[in-house]
This record gives structure tokens, C-alpha cells and sequence, in this order.
């Protein structure tokens, strides 16, 4: 069975603490907005490694590509704010 974005969405954070967490996908390609206090201090390919550790090897698996844009809260805010 192929994942959903729903359930993506719920890997993302059950590994993560998110503010927010948006998840688009047809089931193999999946979009997601990853806002997250994990984030802060760390560069992209560090927030990327954090998202692809809280999927757990499912990337191999059930996840054929993921497309990511991790941000801190305050990045966020500054264009969201």
C-alpha cells in the first residue's frame, strides 16, 4: 500500500517536534513544508538528514522522492509573520 501525505505528515512528527508540517503527494512523490525548533543552528543538509532519520528507512521503502523546505520558526515567522 502506498503511503499518503496524511501519513507521511505523522512519520514526519512522530520523530520531530513541528510547529507545522505540510505534506502533498500522489502516494510515491510526496512535497513537504517542515517548520521545526530542530532545525535552528543547522544547515539545510543537516534539517534534510534530521526529516530522512524521523522517516525511518521508509524513504527506501514506501517513498519514492520527497521535496522538502525545512525552516526554523523564526524563518518562518519573517515571512509568514
Amino acid at each position: 500500500m502506498l503511503p499518503t501525505p496524511d501519513a507521511v505528515r505523522q512519520y514526519i512528527l512522530a520523530g520531530i517536534p513541528c510547529d507545522l508540517v505540510q505534506v502533498e503527494g500522489d502516494g510515491q512523490h510526496f512535497t513537504a513544508l517542515i517548520v521545526s525548533p530542530s532545525f535552528i543552528g543547522k544547515r539545510v543538509l543537516e534539517r534534510h538528514q534530521l526529516v530522512y532519520a524521523a522517516l525511518d528507512g521508509r524513504m527506501r521503502a514506501e517513498i519514492h522522492a520527497l521535496s522538502m523546505k525545512t525552516l526554523t520558526p523564526e524563518e518562518w515567522g519573517r515571512t509568514h509573520g
